[in-house]
C-alpha cells in the first residue's frame, strides 16, 4: 500500500528517508556525497513522485521504492 508521503509528519518523513539512505549504500562515483544531499535527492523524488512510500503487510514495515516497481 502506498502512503502519501505528505500525509506523515516531517519528523518520521525524514528518519525514513534518512534509514533508507543508510541502508542503501549505493555508490555515487568519485565524488561520496554527504547524508544531507542524498537526504535531499531522495526528498525531490518523493516529491515528484519518482519513488513512493510503501507499506508492506507481509514485513510490518515502510521502503521507499521507485514508482515503477511498485506492484500494490
Amino acid at each position: 500500500m502506498i502512503i502519501p508521503w505528505q500525509q506523515v509528519s516531517p519528523e518520521t518523513l525524514e528518519n525514513l528517508i534518512e534509514t533508507f539512505v543508510l541502508r542503501e549504500g549505493t555508490d555515487y562515483g568519485e565524488q561520496e556525497r554527504s547524508l544531507l544531499d542524498k537526504v535531499a535527492d531522495v526528498r525531490r523524488q518523493l516529491e515528484s513522485g519518482e519513488v513512493v512510500l510503501v507499506w508492506s503487510e507481509l514485513h510490518e514495515s515502510v521502503n521507499i521504492m521507485p514508482r515503477k516497481e511498485f506492484r500494490g
